[in-house]
């Protein structure tokens, strides 16, 4: 059964940014991955679904200090599954993907703190 992290999807919907919720539609939010691993796998499941969609990358892996534009997704709140470059995995709960232009800026402090929650 998937973890949601409040603590660390407060913090992380505060870096995502303002949200304009005008009607669903698909959004652009481009993810900066700022901490020391790559990582390797990325995926969303609706907050109301309890399943986890396709990898969002694809054959793409967002490399240290390297962005991604996921693109086409429904403007939803979404449980968000990460996975580094060691296979470590750690979920992110309740993230607002909406607006266009926004920015989802990961750092070591916020995939460790995941991790660390994940893994209890």
């Amino acid at each position: 059964m998937r973890r949601i992290l409040i603590p660390l999807a407060a913090l992380l919907a505060l870096a995502v940014g303002p949200v304009v919720h005008a009607g669903k539609y698909d959004s652009v939010v481009k993810i900066v991955n700022k901490s020391l691993w790559d990582i390797h796998h990325l995926y969303l499941s609706s907050v109301d679904d309890e399943e986890w969609g396709p990898d969002q990358l694809g054959d793409e892996v967002i490399g240290s200090g390297e962005s991604f534009q996921l693109r086409g997704i429904p403007c939803d709140d979404y449980d968000v599954k990460i996975v580094d470059e060691d296979g470590d995995s750690c979920v992110v709960g309740g993230v607002s993907m909406c607006a266009d232009n926004d920015a989802w800026v990961i750092t070591d402090e916020d995939l460790l703190t995941c991790q660390a929650a994940t893994d209890e």
